[in-house]
């Protein structure tokens, strides 16, 4: 079975771990016994050549995880950068599934594939985006979200059949490792959002950027003797900021020195001692009961994450393997917990990601739903 996963990841290629979210999906589906291509859309600029060494550079990148000429380029325009239309197309007809994470994809592209499927890995958010703008419609829709269109349901589903599957982790590329060489609990983040400021549910504007959360917890270094240390990419408008952070006992290192490339994302991650990290404000407003594609990352590697609480959750501990906070006594009590029980909780982590998290096991399932839809090969 032929599946193409369409993203948006050549426009970020500073950020390694925006490549492992739907690298995830991919080796899942390989595992599984697909012919995964990848399909991304791509902005050219006015320099050709640099344009040609990042695509170089990508195609490489990909080369590494086993789809060595199994990229296509489009634009938003409906060109193709690195083969003709007619390849192109001719690709697209022996594709027996386009599994789909870019919500803004052309219509006139999404059609050209046989059966189509929506995976919507920010739950809550995803639902806005569709109910403010306008999505192109598909034949099966995916959710990474436990709560999306069930009852009491902080947020609409769309009035679309939601098939709720779990966020993925490829657990042999993201092995449980040894003792972390480095001690501060890690994260690494964005620090401002596209959704920075937009109305939620018709009544509330909020910053939903995770510098606002972050901020919110500036003082926790002060009251737990865990070290901790940001991964953020902050500009010369990110001075005060900065400085705040520091002041109050953060590490802050720049995210495209630690986590550039999808190779040194995953070193930073399995070289720390554990993640602390804020979700976006959304999520707490949503009780979408998420989870981050990172603290995965983090928890197969055998390392505790210490992680804001985003709701009741049916698989989602509190505080084993995963500790999940909503002030910041909370966390400062968490993080001294996962410290003083460090290998139980390393050992909760990882077994947390084989019992729900396997990429394999979420690939199957989406499989078994597109083969139930009788279309294809």
């Amino acid at each position: 079975m032929r599946v193409m996963v369409s993203v948006n990841v050549m426009d970020y290629p500073e950020v390694g771990g925006h490549f492992w979210v739907f690298m995830q999906y991919v080796q899942g589906l390989r595992s599984a016994g697909c012919d995964v291509w990848w399909l991304d859309e791509f902005r050219p600029t006015e320099d050709s050549q640099r344009d040609r060494d990042r695509v170089s550079v990508f195609s490489r990148r990909l080369a590494a995880y086993g789809l060595d000429g199994k990229l296509v380029l489009h634009t938003k325009e409906g060109t193709y950068l690195d083969r003709s239309a007619a390849q192109a197309e001719a690709i697209f007809r022996d594709t027996d599934l386009l599994l789909n994470f870019h919500l803004p994809i052309q219509p006139s592209l999404l059609a050209q594939f046989r059966r189509t499927a929506l995976v919507d890995i920010d739950p809550g958010l995803t639902q806005w985006w569709i109910a403010s703008y306008s999505v192109a419609p598909h034949e099966l829709y995916f959710t990474t979200g436990e709560t999306v269109g069930r009852p009491g349901t902080k947020f609409s589903d769309c009035g679309l059949p939601w098939i709720p599957i779990r966020p993925p982790v490829a657990l042999d590329l993201w092995p449980r490792v040894s003792e972390p060489q480095y001690e501060a609990f890690t994260t690494v983040s964005s620090w401002w959002a596209p959704e920075k400021e937009w109305v939620f549910d018709g009544r509330e504007h909020y910053d939903n950027s995770k510098r606002a959360q972050f901020l919110e917890f500036s003082g926790l270094p002060r009251m737990t003797s865990q070290p901790l240390e940001l991964a953020l990419c902050l500009g010369e408008k990110d001075a005060e900021d900065l400085r705040l952070l520091r002041a109050n006992g953060w590490r802050v290192r720049h995210s495209f020195e630690v986590a550039g490339t999808p190779e040194d994302y995953r070193r930073y991650v399995q070289s720390s001692r554990g993640e602390f990290s804020c979700c976006k404000a959304s999520c707490m407003k949503f009780q979408n009961a998420w989870i981050s594609d990172r603290s995965l990352c983090y928890m197969a590697s055998g390392r505790p994450v210490v992680v804001q609480h985003t709701g009741p959750s049916s698989i989602l501990p509190d505080r084993l393997g995963m500790l999940r906070f909503s002030t910041m006594a909370e966390a400062a009590d968490c993080l001294n917990e996962a410290a003083a029980n460090y290998s139980r909780h390393s050992r909760a982590a990882r077994e947390l990601t084989e019992a729900f998290f396997d990429a394999r096991r979420v690939a199957e399932q989406i499989l078994n739903h597109c083969s139930s839809l009788g279309k294809g090969a």
